[in-house]
């Protein structure tokens, strides 16, 4: 997420960071490789104006700092800009209200708008502990109502039936009244979308807009279609009056525009980002860890925080005991292992919450690749079970029988042992600890101060 702007703002303030002292030459050229990098991010042009001027103007004095360099304060203040820019502090959805409170998700056709339902759904019942319905309105898009029923049995909500034959405005009002007699504490209403901002789209969502007065309104939106991301929200906001926003498509995005835009031209929060298409990959939008691993901070309080809520810890602690015991580290163990890095969005999105990742030689970071996780993973699968629990026996014949099976060769196969050969010697470094003693270390990251943090 946001390589781009990452890799070249970070850059831009490392050169300063160690400085005792900054001439105005240096802020300039810090500040003219900044605006290239926003610009070209696709960041809105008003906003990047904005953000330069704020920053020209709050570098002056910095000299007269104590107990901290002049550059050290710029990338402080450069951070605490792009806070700013987008938002400060997470905005929360507003469930103080009488029930069904009503969310309403508005965007164009192809931005994630029922996906996004289904993930906002889970994301209620698990972390909230509400009872959901979820509603179609959308009577024109192919199987977009069997799309919406479908996400609702996978997420454990409730789904009020429609037909493409029905009004849409019927259809919410209806559902309302549904959610109410079911005794749902949040009614999710999926509307309509177009290819582009049209009066026919926008009058049909001011319709069931007046029709259900939802609490929330959001709007969902690709987020790498950039600054025009931005410009689509204000439409919409003018025409709704939108509570928030939903990027989606996060992971995809490498150039980070639309996050740095939205919140500055429309003046809505962006309150989650969603990535993937699994109904687990939405987070909450929090302005300050986003600035910092745009800065190549990293962001290890969301990095404990996924670990805490998906890792399974039962698995852990077992193999925590089996390997205190002695009893090795198998290919079974290294699967699991795999699986669990994939559950927390795989190498990369991990490596992006580690502080100083983002100073990485470029051909590293392009080393990563969860394809690989994935190729690995089809590897011990195509083992027999004798095999993956005694590795030692995997030689010549084993070894083309396993390539053959998962569709690799083996050179893969002999990396794929030699890395379990690796990671069984790392377990055995943690087995006095076992995972507490890596979830000891990652704590401790979190409470470190990455470089330029106060």
């Amino acid at each position: 997420m946001f390589q781009n702007l990452s890799e070249r703002l970070s850059s831009a303030v490392r050169d300063l960071s160690g400085k005792a002292r900054l001439t105005v030459q240096d802020v300039g050229d810090a500040l003219r490789q900044i605006r290239v990098a926003l610009l070209e991010a696709d960041v809105a042009l008003p906003v990047v104006q904005e953000f330069i001027k704020d920053v020209r103007e709050k570098a002056v004095g910095l000299e007269k700092l104590k107990n901290v360099s002049p550059g050290q304060a710029l990338v402080k203040l450069v951070h605490d800009e792009l806070v700013h820019v987008m938002g400060e502090h997470n905005e929360s959805l507003d469930l103080n209200a009488q029930p069904p409170v009503v969310i309403l998700l508005a965007g164009l056709q192809g931005s994630g708008k029922t996906t996004t339902a289904g993930k906002l759904a889970r994301r209620l019942i698990e972390h909230d502990r509400k009872k959901v319905m979820m509603v179609s309105c959308d009577v024109y898009r192919p199987a977009a109502i069997e799309q919406l029923q479908s996400l609702a049995g996978q997420v454990g909500a409730e789904f009020h039936p429609s037909s493409p034959d029905d009004d849409p405005a019927n259809i919410a009002k209806g559902a309302v009244t549904a959610a109410s007699r079911q005794l749902c504490d949040v009614l999710l209403v999926d509307t309509a979308g177009r290819l582009h901002v049209d009066e026919a789209m926008m009058a049909e969502a001011r319709t069931i807009h007046t029709a259900i007065s939802p609490h929330e309104t959001l709007f969902v939106v690709d987020s790498m279609t950039g600054q025009d991301a931005a410009n689509t929200a204000r439409a919409f906001n003018e025409a709704l009056e939108l509570s928030g926003v939903i990027l989606t498509k996060v992971d995809g995005d490498a150039r980070g525009g639309a996050a740095l835009s939205v919140r500055q031209i429309t003046g809505k929060p962006i309150k989650f980002v969603g990535s993937g298409e699994k109904s687990d990959a939405l987070e909450p939008f929090h302005p300050e860890r986003i600035a910092s691993r745009i800065l190549g901070m990293g962001d290890v309080v969301t990095l404990v925080e996924e670990v805490q809520r998906k890792v399974d810890h039962d698995k852990a602690h077992k193999l925590a005991r089996k390997i205190q015991k002695g009893r090795g580290f198998d290919l079974e163990d290294f699967r699991a292992q795999l699986e669990q890095m994939q559950s927390l969005g795989g190498m990369g999105s991990l490596l992006d919450k580690i502080p100083g990742i983002s100073q990485l030689p470029a051909q590293v970071k392009a080393g990563v690749d969860d394809r690989h996780t994935r190729q690995m993973i089809a590897i011990i699968d195509s083992m027999t079970l004798q095999e993956r629990r005694f590795p030692d026996i995997i030689r010549g014949s084993r070894k083309r029988r396993i390539a053959e099976g998962s569709g690799t060769g083996i050179p893969a196969v002999n990396r794929l042992l030699k890395q379990h050969l690796q990671m069984k010697k790392m377990m055995k470094k943690f087995g006095k600890g076992g995972m507490k003693g890596m979830m000891k270390q990652l704590r401790g990251l979190q409470g470190s101060q990455p470089p330029g943090r106060f």
